[in-house]
This record gives C-alpha cells, sequence and structure tokens, in this order.
C-alpha cells in the first residue's frame, strides 16, 4: 500500500521560508480532515521549490537522521547552553508564552521551544525571520511562525481575549488550547520545557536529508468523504503502527545510503503496485516493501528504456515519512483547529494548485494558464504526429479523409506502446478502442485523467493540472458521481476503468506465467461503465439523478418506400429508458413531412440518437439536425453494430437475457409476437417488423458496449409503440374510433411547440401547460401527467371516469390532503426497482468487470446499496398507508379508476397488490438500522437458505467439537482440560503437565506448550475442526453474496412492486389535476363530452363559455384576464340563425395586438383539457371530442434545415390538409404572411374553402387579409368573428389614433388592422409613421377604386339590379 501521506503533514510543521508570505489557503482548505485518508503523498514540494536561497543538507549526510534526532532532542530537553544561545538572538526566550497565529487561521495559544532535530530557534532575517513554537493543542504539534505574527501571552483573562479584542475566538479548540496554556501560566520556563512536545520529526525536515523530487498529489475531497467518520475512527488507531515500521526501517539502515523506490497510489506512470484498500489503514512499510520487491528489478529496466521516449517519464519517489504526524493531525474538522496545520510559507504557485483541487461549485476552465509554467503549455501528447489533427488514423488504419473513417477509434503505433510504462500502455490500449470517451483511469483510490482528456477534466471539470509536460489530472473515487455527471450533462461520454486485481493476484497471475514480462506485471484494468446522457442507469456509483423527467436513448432505421404507394418512407424505432429499465419497439409508415416522426421525437424526447451509418435519408437526417440538435447522435456500421433482425433476434436467444423474466429464456409475448409464427425458434422476423428488430439490435449493440444490457434487458419491460394517429386510420367510423378506450388525441411536435405545451419560446417551462399542472409528489407521478399530455383521451366514459375521480377528490379534501404529504414521502421508487433488479440480477454475475473491480469505497457504497433499498421498502409501507387512508372513503367513490388504484387486488375491482406479507417478511430479514450503519446485510434465521445451512454446519461442527473435548476429559480424567488457539490455531486440547505423560494417549501430537500445560491435537480434533472450516466458509461465501442475493429474492414480485408504483403515478397524477380544478383563478366548469354520431349531419362542435387561457391569469398589464365564448359548429347562445350558427369554420379578424393568437391558443389548450379529463377554466364546456389538434401559429423559420419562413407555413398547413378529419380542430393563424399579398391571399383562401366545405373540421383561422373575409361573408360554413377595440379620434393624422382592445370576442369582421397603433407602441420614428400613413391612404384608395369599378361593371350587367347591391355601391362610394 502506497503511504498516506496528506496536506497535514504539510502545514504541521517547520515549513521553510519564502521570500514574501502570502495570502494563505483559506481554513476551509487547509483544514480537510479527510485528507488524512488519502494514499497520495503531500504538495509540499511546491513550497520547497521555490526556496532556492534556503541552505539544503547533504544528500550524503542522510544516515544522520538518528543520531541528528536525539541530539536535538538532547538540546532541547538536556544541553540549556544551546538554548540560551538560541534565545539570545530573539526577544522571546526558549519557554515563553505567546500568541501566535498562521494566515487565515485565528490566534493561537503556543510556546517559544528550539526546533528538536537542530536546537534552532529563530531562522531567517528581516522580514523572512521565524521563530519555532509549540501549539498547545492535543497532541501536541509545532511549527516554525513569522516574528510578526508573535505576541506576549497574558493569560485567558486578559483584556485581549474578551470579545472585541484581537485575540478573542469563541472557538471551542482555542478556548481549549488557552486552558492549557494557563495550567503553565505560572510555572518558569525551564519548568515548561520539560513538558511533552511534539518530538516527531517532520516531512520538511526528512526533505531536507533526501531531497527527492516528488509530484504534486491530487488533494481534493468531497463532502462524503469527508463525513465518513468511521473509516477515519479505523485510520486514526491504525496509523501509529505505519509510523512506528517507518522509524524502525529508517533506523535500521545504518550508515550506508540506500534509495529505493516506494510505488504510491497515485503513481501514475502505471506501475504494477497499486493501492489495496483492504489494506488502506493497517498496511506497514515491511508489507508494502515485500509487495513491491518481486517487481523492482522490471520496474527500474522500464523506466530506463522509457525515460527518454515515454510521455510519462517514471518519478522519483522519496521515502515516506514517520506517519505519527497523520495521527496527530487528525483532530476535528474545524477552521480553527488550523494554526498548526495552516501553511504559512506555501508558494503562490502551491496555494494556486492546492485551491483548485477542492472540488468547484460550479466548474469553469482553468485550463487558459494551468500547466508547468502557468502559461500557454504545449503538452507532450500534443507533440505526437500521428495524434495530429488530419494525420490520424482510425483503429484499422484508414485516414480522416476517407469516407468509412471511424471517429470512435485511434491508432496507436506498436512501437510508441512498448515504449511506455507498463500502465501507460494500457491505457494508450483502451484509449485507441474508444478515442471519443474521456478515460476516468482508476490509479488507487483516484481516477486520473490523462493527456487530451486530462484537459477535457481541466476545461470543464475544474481540475488542476499535475506537475510535469504531460497533460495529467484527477480526482478521489469518491467524487466519480459528481464529476461524471457533469461531463455526461455536458455531451462527453465517460468510461470508468477500473483495477480489476489486487497486487497478490497479480503476483500470483505471473507465477503462473513461462516468462512474465514488464507488461504482465501491472495489476489488471477493465472498462466496467460507459456512461452517456442516453444510457444513465443511475447505480450507486452514479449519484442520484438530476432531474426526474425521462430522457431516451433512441435507435432508429428507414426504409424508403415507393412513392407511387402514397407513403414516402417507413421506420423502425427503439427508445429505452434506461433509468427505469423500459423499451418501446415499433415500426410504422410516414408521410413526405415525416410527420410521424417528427410527433415521435416530441413526445418521447432523446438524449441520444442511434442510426445505421448511410441509412437515414436526407429528409430524416434534416430533421435529426434541426429538431435535436442538442442530443447525442452516432452511426453505427451496418452489419457488425447495427444489427439486422436476424442477427438481434440470434443474439437475444444466445445471450439468455430473458431466463429469469420468462422463465424458460424464451422470449416476451412482445418479441415473440414479431417473429415469424412458422419459425418456432424465433429466429426469423414477421413481415411488417423487420425495420423495429433491426432497430432493438441497434440499441442492444450500444448497450452491451456501455456494459449495462443485461441488466436493462433482463426486465423484459417492452411495449409496442404505435402511432397515434395509425388507430384513426383503422376505425371503421367516429364512434367505433371514439368508442376505444385506449385510442388517444393526437398532439403533433408542431402543437406541442406552438401551444408551448411543455416548452415556451425561449426553451423554459414557465407558462406552460405543464408548469400549470405540475403539482406531483413524485418523480414518476411527473413522468406519467407528460405522458398523459402528450396523448389526452378520446373515449368520452374515459374522460368522464377521470372527471369524475376530480369530484371524488374534490369531496374528500381532508384525504387527499393527508395523502398527498404520505406521497412527498416517497423516492423515485420506478428508478429504484430498476437499480435493485441491476445489483440483484445473476446475470450480471463474474464475467461482468464490475464484479472483480477493487473499490477502495466498498463500504460507503454498500450503505447506499442499503440506503436505496431500504428507502424502496419505506416507500411502499408509506404507499400501504395511502390505501389504508382511502379505505373509509371507497364505498363513496364514483369513479372506476379512482377505486381500482385505491382498492387492493382482493377486493372488488382492485388493482393495487397486496403487499403486507411480503412487507413484514422483508421487516425480519435483517436488522435493518445495523445494515444502514455497517454497509453489511446479516440475514436472520429462515430468510436465506445458504447461510442458514451454513451457520447449522456450524453449531454442530462445534457441538461435536464440544462433545469430543468431554469425552476426552474423562478418559484422561481431567476436568482442567480445555480448548485453546485463535484462528487456523484454534481447537488445541491444553492439558495441564500434572497429567501423567502415561496416561496421555499415543494418537496426541504435541502442538505447542506453555509454562505449566501441553496443547495436543488428534486426527479426530482435527477432522471436526476442518469440517467446521469448511461451513465457516461457506458462511462467508453466502455473507458476501448476501446482499445480491435478498435483492434478487426482491426482485422477483417486479410485476406487483411495479404495479404498486403505476397506481401511486395515477393517484398523483389525479391529486395534481384535482388541485387545478379547484384552484383555478375564476370560474372552473366540468366539461361535457358527446358522443358524435355515425352520419354526416352530425357536425362536430365546441361550444365553450367564458373561457379563459389555462396559464395566463392576468393580462400584461396586471388586469384580470378577460373571458371569451367561442362557438364552432353551433349557434351558441346569442345567434338565432341556426345556419350560421352551424359553420365549422371561423374567420378570427382584429386590429393587431388585439389578443387573436392567444384566443386560439386559449381554445386549444381548453380542449385538450378537457380530453385530459380535468375542469377547464371556463363558465361552461360542451363539445365531440377531438382527435387531433393541428396549429399553424407564429411565424418562424428553420435555418439548421435550409427552410424559409413561408416553407415552415406551407408545411405545416399541408400537414393539416393531408391528415385533418371532420373531428380534428385547426388553430391557423395568419396563413400567406410570409409571401406576396396577392399570393399570400390566394393561398389563404383556397385553405379557407378546402377545411370549410371539403374537410368540414372544427376551424379558427385568423387573418388580415380583409378581402378574404369579404369573399366569405356570405358563405354558410363560413363564421366571422373579430377582437373589439375601441377607436377614439379615427382621422387623417395616426397620431391622433387612441385604440383601448378590449380582448373580447364578438361576432361579424374588424374594419381594419390598426397597423400603425402598434408601430407607435413599437416607437417607430413618428417621421416614418405618418410616411406610412400617406401611402396606406393611397393605397386604400386605389384598392376602393378598383373595388368601385368591379362593382360599377356589375350592376351594369345585371338586367335586374336589387336594393342591396344598389346600397353596396353607394356604401363604396361614401368610403371613397
Amino acid at each position: 500500500m502506497a503511504k498516506q501521506s496528506s496536506l497535514f503533514n504539510f502545514f504541521t510543521k517547520s515549513p521553510p521560508p519564502v521570500s514574501k508570505p502570502k495570502q494563505s489557503s483559506s481554513p476551509a482548505e487547509a483544514d480537510l480532515p479527510s485528507s488524512v485518508e488519502r494514499s497520495n503523498s503531500s504538495p509540499k514540494e511546491e513550497a520547497r521549490q521555490s526556496q532556492s536561497n534556503q541552505q539544503q543538507p547533504s544528500k550524503n549526510t542522510k544516515v544522520k537522521q538518528s543520531k541528528t534526532a536525539s541530539g536535538g532532542f538532547q538540546k532541547l530537553f538536556g544541553d540549556k547552553a544551546a538554548t540560551t544561545e538560541n534565545s539570545s538572538k530573539c526577544s522571546f526566550v526558549a519557554g515563553a508564552l505567546v500568541w501566535a497565529k498562521l494566515e487565515g487561521h485565528p490566534w493561537w495559544p503556543c510556546m517559544v521551544v528550539p526546533q528538536p532535530l537542530t536546537g534552532q530557534q529563530m531562522r531567517g532575517k528581516g522580514r523572512d525571520q521565524r521563530i519555532h513554537v509549540h501549539f498547545f493543542d492535543e497532541p501536541p504539534t509545532r511549527g516554525w511562525v513569522s516574528t510578526k505574527y508573535i505576541r506576549e501571552y497574558q493569560g485567558s483573562d486578559s483584556s485581549d481575549v474578551k470579545p472585541g479584542g484581537v485575540f478573542f475566538s469563541s472557538k471551542p479548540v482555542v478556548r481549549h488550547a488557552m486552558e492549557l496554556a494557563d495550567k503553565s501560566f505560572f510555572d518558569s520556563p525551564e519548568k515548561r520545557l520539560k513538558m511533552p512536545v511534539c518530538r516527531d520529526p517532520s516531512d520538511e525536515e526528512e526533505e531536507d536529508e533526501e531531497e527527492e523530487e516528488m509530484e504534486l498529489d491530487k488533494s481534493t475531497v468531497s463532502d462524503e468523504e469527508v463525513s465518513d467518520m468511521d473509516e477515519k475512527k479505523s485510520k486514526e488507531v491504525k496509523l501509529p503502527k505505519v509510523s512506528r515500521c517507518s522509524s524502525r526501517s529508517s533506523a535500521e539502515q545504518g550508515g550506508k545510503p540506500k534509495r529505493r523506490r516506494i510505488i504510491v497510489a497515485s503513481d501514475s506512470d502505471g506501475s504494477d503496485e497499486e493501492f489495496k484498500p483492504e489494506q488502506a489503514a493497517s498496511t506497514s512499510e515491511e508489507e508494502e516493501e515485500e509487495a513491491t520487491m518481486s517487481s523492482e528489478e522490471e520496474e527500474k529496466e522500464s523506466s530506463q528504456q522509457s525515460e527518454a521516449d515515454s510521455p510519462m517519464k517514471p518519478v522519483k519517489r522519496k521515502r515516506p515519512a514517520d506517519k505519527s504526524v497523520s495521527k496527530k493531525a487528525k483532530t476535528p474538522a474545524t477552521p480553527s483547529a488550523g494554526p498548526k496545520r495552516a501553511p504559512k510559507t506555501i508558494t503562490a504557485d502551491a496555494k494556486t494548485r492546492l485551491s483548485a483541487f477542492s472540488a468547484p461549485d460550479s466548474f469553469e476552465s482553468q485550463a487558459n494558464g494551468s500547466g508547468p509554467a502557468g502559461g500557454a503549455t504545449t503538452w507532450d501528447h500534443e507533440k505526437l504526429e500521428w495524434l495530429q489533427d488530419g494525420r490520424r488514423k482510425d483503429g484499422k488504419r484508414r485516414r480522416q479523409s476517407e469516407d468509412d473513417y471511424d471517429p470512435t477509434t485511434l491508432y496507436v503505433p506498436e512501437d510508441f506502446l512498448n515504449r511506455n510504462t507498463p500502465g501507460m500502455r494500457r491505457w494508450w490500449q483502451l484509449k485507441s478502442g474508444m478515442f471519443d470517451t474521456v478515460i476516468f483511469y482508476k490509479v488507487g483510490k483516484f481516477y486520473e485523467l490523462y493527456h487530451m482528456d486530462a484537459v477535457i477534466g481541466v476545461n470543464e471539470l475544474g481540475l488542476t493540472f499535475m506537475k510535469g509536460t504531460w497533460a495529467h489530472s484527477g480526482f478521489p473515487e469518491i467524487g466519480f458521481a459528481r464529476f461524471s455527471d457533469v461531463l455526461v450533462q455536458k455531451g462527453y461520454k465517460v468510461a470508468r476503468v477500473e483495477q480489476t486485481e489486487t497486487p497478490e493476484m497479480m503476483e500470483a497471475r505471473c507465477k503462473t506465467m513461462a516468462k512474465p514480462t514488464k507488461f504482465d506485471r501491472v495489476v489488471r484494468r477493465e472498462v466496467c461503465r460507459i456512461i452517456t446522457r442516453g444510457t444513465q442507469t443511475y447505480s450507486v456509483l452514479d449519484g442520484a439523478p438530476s432531474e426526474s423527467q425521462s430522457k431516451f436513448l433512441l435507435s432508429l432505421k428507414e426504409k424508403a418506400e415507393d412513392e407511387s404507394s402514397g407513403r414516402h418512407r417507413t421506420y423502425g424505432v427503439c427508445f429505452a429508458d434506461t433509468s427505469v429499465g423500459y423499451f418501446h419497439i415499433g415500426q410504422f409508415s410516414d408521410d413526405r413531412h415525416c410527420s410521424r416522426l417528427r410527433t415521435l421525437i416530441a413526445h418521447f424526447p432523446p438524449a441520444e440518437v442511434l442510426f445505421e451509418k448511410s441509412n437515414p435519408s436526407a429528409e430524416t437526417r434534416k430533421i435529426l439536425k434541426a429538431s435535436l440538435s442538442s442530443a447525442l447522435q452516432e452511426g453505427l456500421n451496418a452489419g457488425t453494430q447495427f444489427w439486422d433482425a436476424q442477427k438481434t433476434l440470434k443474439t437475444l436467444s444466445e445471450e439468455n437475457y430473458f431466463e429469469e423474466a420468462a422463465g424458460d429464456g424464451f422470449l416476451p409475448a412482445l418479441l415473440r409476437r414479431m417473429t415469424s409464427e412458422s419459425d418456432s425458434l424465433c429466429l426469423s422476423p414477421k413481415e411488417g417488423y423487420e425495420l423495429a428488430l433491426s432497430a432493438l439490435g441497434g440499441c442492444i449493440f450500444y448497450l452491451k458496449k456501455c456494459l449495462v444490457d443485461k441488466e436493462l434487458l433482463s426486465m423484459a419491460n417492452f411495449e409496442e409503440y404505435v402511432p397515434v394517429d395509425v388507430e384513426l386510420e383503422k376505425a371503421a367510423g367516429p364512434a367505433s374510433f371514439f368508442s376505444q378506450t385506449r385510442q388517444r388525441m393526437v398532439l403533433d411536435g408542431v402543437t406541442l411547440a406552438n401551444l408551448e405545451i411543455f416548452q415556451n419560446g425561449s426553451g423554459g417551462t414557465e407558462g406552460t401547460l405543464l408548469e400549470r399542472l405540475d403539482s406531483c409528489s413524485t418523480p414518476f407521478g411527473k413522468r406519467l401527467l407528460k405522458q398523459w399530455l402528450c396523448a389526452p383521451l378520446c373515449n368520452p366514459a374515459s374522460i368522464r371516469d377521470r372527471l369524475d375521480a376530480m369530484d371524488d377528490l374534490i369531496a374528500a379534501q381532508a384525504q387527499a390532503a393527508d395523502v398527498s404529504e404520505l406521497l412527498k414521502k416517497l423516492p423515485d421508487l420506478e428508478r429504484l426497482l430498476s437499480k435493485i433488479h441491476s445489483i440483484g440480477t445473476p446475470l450480471k454475475g463474474q464475467d461482468h468487470p464490475d464484479s472483480r473491480a477493487v473499490l477502495y469505497e466498498e463500504v460507503t457504497y454498500s450503505k447506499r446499496k442499503i440506503a436505496d433499498f431500504l428507502s424502496a421498502l419505506e416507500g411502499f409501507k408509506t404507499m400501504q398507508e395511502i390505501i389504508s387512508a382511502f379505505t373509509p372513503a371507497t364505498g363513496d367513490i364514483r369513479s372506476t379508476l379512482l377505486r381500482q388504484i385505491v382498492s387492493l387486488k382482493t377486493e372488488e375491482d382492485g388493482l393495487f397488490p397486496d403487499l403486507s406479507a411480503e412487507l413484514k417478511r422483508w421487516e425480519t430479514a435483517f436488522d435493518h438500522q445495523k445494515a444502514r450503519t455497517t454497509g453489511v446485510i446479516t440475514p436472520k434465521t429462515g430468510f436465506d437458505p445458504e447461510f442458514d445451512q451454513a451457520l447449522a454446519g456450524i453449531k454442530t461442527c462445534e457441538r461435536d467439537l464440544q462433545d469430543y473435548l468431554e469425552r476426552q476429559k474423562k478418559r484422561l480424567g481431567c476436568k482442567n482440560m480445555a480448548y485453546w488457539g485463535t484462528g487456523r490455531n484454534r481447537f488445541q486440547m491444553e492439558v495441564p503437565n500434572s497429567v501423567s505423560e502415561r496416561n496421555i494417549p499415543e494418537e496426541y501430537e504435541v502442538k505447542s506448550t506453555k509454562k505449566g500445560y501441553k496443547r495436543y491435537v488428534t486426527k479426530e480434533s482435527e477432522r471436526l475442526f476442518s469440517e467446521l472450516q469448511g461451513f465457516e466458509e461457506k458462511r462467508d461465501a453466502a455473507l458476501k453474496d448476501c446482499m445480491r442475493r435478498l435483492f434478487y429474492n426482491f426482485d422477483k414480485n417486479y410485476r406487483d412492486w411495479r404495479t404498486a408504483v403505476e397506481c401511486m403515478a395515477v393517484l398523483d397524477v389525479l391529486l395534481a389535476l384535482s388541485r387545478y380544478s379547484l384552484g383555478g383563478d375564476g370560474p372552473m366548469a366540468r366539461p361535457q363530452v358527446v358522443l358524435p354520431e355515425d352520419n354526416d349531419r352530425s357536425t362536430p362542435f365546441i361550444n365553450l363559455t367564458g373561457s379563459r387561457h389555462p396559464c395566463v391569469t392576468k393580462t400584461f398589464f396586471g388586469d384580470d384576464f378577460i373571458p371569451n365564448d367561442i362557438f364552432i359548429g353551433c349557434p351558441g347562445n346569442s345567434e338565432g340563425d341556426e345556419v350560421e350558427g352551424r359553420a365549422s369554420c371561423v374567420l378570427v379578424t382584429g386590429p393587431n395586438m388585439g389578443g387573436k393568437s392567444t384566443l386560439m391558443r386559449q381554445c386549444g389548450l381548453v380542449i385538450i383539457l378537457a380530453q385530459l379529463g380535468c375542469y377547464v377554466p371556463a363558465e361552461s364546456l360542451c363539445f365531440t371530442p377531438v382527435d387531433r389538434v393541428f396549429t399553424r401559429l407564429g411565424a418562424s423559420d428553420r435555418i439548421m434545415a435550409g427552410e424559409s419562413t413561408f416553407y415552415v407555413e406551407l408545411s405545416e398547413t399541408a400537414s393539416i390538409l393531408h391528415h385533418a378529419t371532420r373531428h380534428s380542430l385547426v388553430l391557423l393563424d395568419e396563413l400567406g404572411r410570409g409571401t406576396a399579398t396577392y399570393d399570400g391571399t390566394a393561398i389563404a383562401s383556397a385553405v379557407v374553402k378546402e377545411l370549410a366545405d371539403k374537410i368540414c373540421c372544427r376551424t379558427l383561422f385568423s387573418t388580415h387579409y380583409h378581402s378574404l373575409v369579404e369573399d366569405y361573408a356570405n358563405n354558410a360554413t363560413v363564421r366571422l368573428g373579430h377582437m373589439a377595440c375601441m377607436v377614439e379620434n379615427e382621422c387623417e393624422d395616426p397620431s391622433q389614433e387612441t385604440i383601448t382592445f378590449l380582448y373580447k370576442f364578438i361576432t361579424g369582421a374588424c374594419p381594419k388592422s390598426y397597423g400603425f397603433n402598434a408601430a407607435r407602441l413599437a416607437n417607430l420614428p413618428e417621421e416614418v409613421i405618418q410616411s406610412g400613413h400617406r401611402k396606406a391612404r393611397e393605397f386604400e384608395r386605389s384598392t376602393i377604386s378598383l373595388r368601385l369599378f368591379r362593382k360599377l361593371c356589375q350592376f351594369a350587367e345585371d338586367a335586374a339590379p336589387d336594393n342591396a347591391r344598389f346600397t353596396s355601391l353607394v356604401q363604396l362610394l361614401n368610403t371613397l
């Protein structure tokens, strides 16, 4: 094991002087108690480098240590002359009590003492003069302090110590130090010098004698490590033993200087000796020597060979100092404990490095100015010609310019590999296979980042470069969760590489080899996990998820279709939520605009997309580039990586993923349905599922590469993905369509964006429908609400049932409030179940590298696993309380849905599984509190058969041994016989010498003796003991695997646990909807849903009165939102004309900024809310179900896809005209504004005609084309409406007009758009407005003249003119 030096070793004793004292590290940095636990050496050599003027002892005086030390102590405690001589140069004599201050820390009571090794009391001159002091503390420490920070100590009752005084401190450690100083306050200096003081030579003093360079090791520590008190205590006990060994070995060296390389845990040269966690606290120097010496010769050779060429040169390590310092530094982590630890003389460079090693709160780039010289640095890896951009080759030696170049691999020349040290060679080998991945390379207790990865670590994580010409940074193992998550969220792939054998295992492996090379003599390291944004599973090493919503991994395969068939392309998709282990697989045809693919991407936004190289069409690639610009996208090689359907099915059958889930290892039901019925082996795909299974193959390959395939696939959670509108096409008619309970409303990606259901225009959630509704208490409830919003109900019976649930929950407010509080206690059980399955699955056994990984923080991870497990158990207990809370009210519940989820399966209509027996079994399975604190599960009797069997065997053997002893007592006639021994020497029969030798049977064999006794064994006792040991080994093995087996047993009831979670998710969403229904601003109405009839005369309608926007409660100016009535396809309340009232299309006009777009969004959102099964913000709502909401709102281009504003408008309009049915709701806002007025008017007119006359769907069509309004003024299928406004001072001068928006939707057309009012509000220059107004009058005159001419022509041609035409003609003349 490598020696554990710490920051404290550096801070504690006799730091050397510097030219200028700089600001010290903050107390938080200096007092890192857990730094003592780190296995790296302290960074004191950084301070030492700046002191070139300091006199250093010769290397040849190294052997004088013990003599010098004894001489120093003699001077301190015996030779008064030396003391007097030193003290004469100082204003404070030896033994004087003083206050001393280290920068960044409080004043501390001290005593002036000579340095124990040299007897020196003062050092330096002028401003650099320092005095050696003893800090009062338990245990005591010492150090050099600048004389300008020394003051006379006058007792704890002096005025300066009182509040407001310069020495005042409320910290308990300082108060205690004052008490210690007060005890010796009245003693003479000579008597004080006899009190126990710190005698240990500091690291700094040993450095003066050894002068060996060390690299700066990391000292980053996370809060979790600081708080791990159990490990600290164990190390406190064992560290003194290490220090004694070090002292003894140094004394035994004699007069011959012995230079020996000690391999340290963070020794980044990839040495063969690595940190051994199981010996972390107790390995002595001799033990380390044994582990190191076997490969010492090989190491020396390799270091000589590679020193010149390797970018990672071996660094000489000094022999670690006496480790008793570590013990003394181990005091509670309070900043006030710092004076004896804080560095007085750290150089600026060292302080910068140290401060950077503390994990930053916000990660910012430190790359600029980092590096050996602190300026712009050219690292060694940047000098490698074959690594430079443009000259790189992939793993198959293809150049970057070649089409099939693979950027994920790298060709590393063999001669370069052989020049590297063994550890670094392994790193390059791994990097060559995953060049696009950041490797966290385990070395001892630390994850190291090398070369280009180190640069990323410094840029993105705020780490600091190590000393040297090659880029190198790192952090402790416990920080993996934090640092990996930051990189993954930024779009990087992270590979966790672990040591998968100990040095002993490595030695044993080498012994089995004929001629092991230096590359064999390195501990084996393997990739244990690759984490990407789409494959996060949040294991115990990864930490907790930062958000509750799902992130999907999407695998996509496309096939071009014949244009003449009307279908343009077919997609096979597989998307998975790896955090819960759900897979969705499907295959569907799509139109030219890829509407279904866009909808899929909107409903299940992928964080990562996989596709077959050269497979997706240009249109699909355009969508992926434009819609998923933030998602990671990776092309896989056809056949070898992105498998076809046959290879996918073959792999599924060979790997036995579903052995546990399906019982016989066969495919799950869904996958079996996708295979050919004629193939009993399920190795051939069914027609229509080839692309879907191929997409699944690409997904499995990628999960396999990330080493999570077995834990996810073995859950067998597969669902078929069928696009929502596919059911619509299959339905025979509207009645049969809407009567299907599984049918859902279609909300495509455009509609979700335009109505701001999940995201607002700026990409946030403020003001969205999801934010307004989401008061869910649980993460799985939040995920379900999003799924419900993606696809609201269409079946009136289902909608009414949810509305009944709203009424039931509103009526039972007391229970609802209690249940909401209980739900808040639930953890993310959906993800916890996936975690428990992952830990418990036997598939992830010995063949997975993680099972072999040597983890330093194993106990911490075990505690996390147990905490997660117990958290899940507590969650399910809370669920039972929730069910119990609803039990009294079950009889009053009208809603079938609510009754199902809050009733047990044993009751009528109940769906919630009865978990009481299972939970009771787990309650008594093991001691929960003990497991939580120790990280070890010891099962109670009757729970784990293997463990019980081993315990029973042990008891039997112990009883047999006791019976055997009783028989021997009778045989020898000696009642004092007893067993003696420990470990493997147990059960030796101890017989007193008083028993005659003649009475001892022949089979008795003497094993050991002590005064007055002899100890014997017999073949029988050895046989029984051997049996006992066998059972003990079985018990230990059972205990070791106990946690996995317990989790596996828990996971056997996965279906029940999952059903319970699903019930609670539904309840959570219903409660959230009921809170919205109850707490809306203003009246909330229960929607009335009417099933349409299967005949052409029944017109779909919306009768909405007093409606308000669901997400906007106040206007921009702070006034109350003005409610509006919307009648489409029905006469409404105020109209008598039955024919006009039946119009399915409403043309909406009104002034700019008058509220037209808000009205249209409001209508769409209210309908979505109603079909969600929620109360709506209105006075009343009656309507027939909507099968799909279409929107064409706002104006925007898609630059990334190369689409202009007008093209986007027309694409969205085309999708509406292709897919809309009579039961759709279409919201079209100002179509045609992206082109010339005449073109825009013509297109808008044609679209209105198509929607009103042919499709006959409910439409709100807003426009500023007033000629369009005139064209449809007398059309029975179109009705006119406008947003009212009040105009004052309407005259020639537009600056005099005052327009008041009334935000009220009324019938009729608006005469003008009042665009100049918007121009004035936008603060256009007045002269521009006036000029524009003059031009507008000219346009208006010419337009009216043209229309007048047309009317006169019609009037002249008509033989029998009527009064209506004459009247309109007169009106035009008056207007002109």
